[in-house]
């Protein structure tokens, strides 16, 4: 469900209410495939979610050799679904990426996108496959991986 936001919220009853006020003034409601999607998660084994976790490991190690090739800089101990990279000196996020789009046929979301303060930064997601992340690394190096 990568994408599609749930949340939930635990407390005492008038805090609550304050809260479904706010809720129901921003929206009418989550969409019923996202919550049956939620109720699935919870519900799965540890093992499905460990096999998640290895997955989302390997992509992360292949998007750090991405950036690792590009010359940025990033964090290896941030977390979540996406990676985000410093950019070389001297390069806007924009130029970067249109770059990267015209000359490698590579797509990478230019952090400015998101606000003036991501204008030195590149985004990677990790909901991109494996296979997708080699091609990029093979667009990147004219190897094979």
């Amino acid at each position: 469900m990568a994408g599609w936001r749930v949340g939930m919220v635990v407390g005492k009853g008038e805090i609550i209410k304050s809260i479904l006020q706010v809720k129901s003034n921003m929206d009418s409601g989550m969409f019923l495939g996202i919550q049956k999607g939620a109720v699935e998660a919870l519900n799965s084994s540890k093992d499905w979610f460990k096999e998640l976790n290895k997955t989302y490991i390997k992509r992360r190690k292949i998007v750090w050799e991405i950036f690792d090739i590009l010359g940025c800089y990033y964090n290896k101990e941030s977390a979540g679904l996406f990676v985000w990279a410093k950019l070389p000196t001297g390069r806007s996020a924009m130029e970067y990426t249109d770059q990267l789009l015209k000359e490698k046929e590579v797509f990478m979301t230019p952090g400015s996108i998101f606000g003036k303060n991501g204008k030195d930064y590149i985004r990677a997601s990790l909901c991109v496959s494996e296979a997708d992340l080699n091609t990029v690394l093979q667009r990147l190096t004219g190897l094979k991986h």
